[in-house]
């Protein structure tokens, strides 16, 4: 048999004496593993949402601050923070901790806007400290300053996120 005459009859899904081949799976692309892992509700997978959910987040946050400088650090960095605390806390219940049927909007703000606060405060001290020993008006030191303690509050707001969005819903009982 031809090389050809193999390739044709391995194309038209035939074996050498014209019995049906199973088809061999093509291994899925890494991106096809990569969604299929990050969709999994172990702590590592959670993790990873965490991560992209709060590095979105943190865009947003940047992309917010800047526009409202005009009204001071402080100013841009509230109305930053609790826009994109808001948007953090919803995509936590919904894509992190796929809570969306056990915790509900108001529910999943309340209690994580109360941890969130705590990284309010600890960040607003920072840009306190970077403001009052800063030379000049650097928004790329503040926004750094944020980010970097943002990141190690991060942890502990995830160990408290996946503690609140674990539990049933107080109407469960």
């Amino acid at each position: 048999m031809t090389r050809q005459t193999l390739l044709r009859r391995c194309a038209s899904g035939r074996d050498a004496v014209g019995e049906p081949v199973a088809e061999i799976a093509a291994p899925a692309p890494w991106t096809e593993r990569l969604a299929d892992r990050l969709r999994q509700d172990d702590t590592l997978a959670q993790f990873a949402r965490f991560l992209l959910v709060g590095g979105s987040t943190t865009l947003v946050y940047a992309l917010l601050f800047i526009p409202f400088q005009g009204m001071g650090y402080l100013g841009a960095h509230l109305i930053a923070t609790v826009a994109s605390t808001v948007l953090a806390n919803e995509m936590h219940r919904r894509l992190t901790f796929h809570a969306e049927d056990r915790v509900g909007w108001f529910t999943a703000q309340w209690e994580a806007s109360t941890v969130a606060a705590l990284g309010l405060v600890a960040t607003s001290a920072t840009l306190s400290w970077v403001n009052t020993t800063a030379a000049e008006d650097q928004v790329w030191l503040q926004i750094t300053a944020v980010v970097t303690v943002t990141a190690i509050i991060g942890l502990l707001r995830f160990i408290a996120l996946r503690w609140i969005f674990r539990r049933p819903a107080l109407s469960e009982g």
